[in-house]
């Protein structure tokens, strides 16, 4: 990150949201709850976290206004992830990297998600961008994203664990699946604990965690999924309690590797 911004706490929180009532929401999808950058800002701060990755939430579309206005605030210090379709403009491409983007979602678990179509046409777009690609998808998935992105020369980045819930058997195929990414350099988001089919504080993932972090050796960063949309607003996680299983399951010299990975992924 630029010198200007040593000030701040040097972790990183790679998957937030933030939610604005006034900003147009998708027909026939949740209602978010006010959500914005100065609150998980505070709560970030608590565990040496200055920097964070705004993720483009299903909800808003390809309307990525929000989290671009929110770049703007403090240049250079957070990160973005878009949510384009293949009517983006280059000039509007070029703009996004510029505040901040560093990666186009692609969402094959949501109602109003994107998926392979959009990705195949893209794909050149953001290469020429060094742009990686971050994929909500289950596990059963991650063969059709390794045939996506093979020969694609795109670095795949896969959300919440790769889907790798507590109840997958540890012969499913979705682990070779993921054998192969790792092989094309593919990332994992350490997050979403809460949609693995576990519950707090998450120790029917460790082993997972442990699996997976194994496959991937440095290439893990970890996200707290703030604000917890699968959540009332009244009963959302402690934001500590995100983190907690990564430190359980990888120890606490590893965890801290994983917190600082954004440096690398997010340049």
């Amino acid at each position: 990150m630029t010198t200007s911004h040593a000030r701040v706490a040097s972790g990183w929180d790679c998957h937030v949201h933030v939610f604005d009532p006034a900003h147009p929401a998708q027909p026939g999808h949740y209602r978010p709850a006010p959500r914005d950058l100065p609150e998980i800002e505070r709560l970030a701060a608590c565990l040496g976290v200055g920097h964070l990755v705004l993720v483009q939430p299903s909800v808003y579309g390809t309307d990525n206004s929000l989290i671009l206005q929110r770049l703007s605030r403090e240049p250079g210090r957070h990160r973005a992830v878009a949510v384009v379709d293949t009517s983006v403009s280059e000039s509007e491409l070029d703009n996004m990297h510029a505040l901040g983007v560093r990666g186009a979602r692609f969402n094959l678990v949501s109602p109003v998600g994107n998926g392979a179509s959009d990705f195949r046409a893209l794909a050149p777009r953001l290469k020429a961008r060094g742009w990686h690609v971050q994929w909500y998808a289950r596990g059963e998935q991650l063969a059709t994203i390794a045939d996506l992105h093979n020969g694609s020369g795109l670095v795949p980045v896969l959300d919440h664990l790769a889907g790798m819930h507590a109840g997958i058997s540890a012969s499913n195929p979705a682990w070779a699946s993921l054998d192969r990414l790792a092989e094309m350099g593919a990332w994992v988001k350490l997050s979403g604990w809460y949609r693995l089919q576990a519950q707090t504080p998450y120790e029917t993932l460790y082993r997972n965690i442990q699996r997976v972090a194994s496959t991937m050796a440095d290439r893990l960063v970890w996200g707290s999924d703030w604000p917890h949309t699968a959540f009332a607003d009244d009963a959302l996680p402690p934001y500590p309690s995100t983190w907690e299983p990564v430190v359980q399951a990888l120890g606490e010299a590893r965890a801290a590797t994983v917190r600082q990975a954004g440096d690398w992924l997010y340049t």
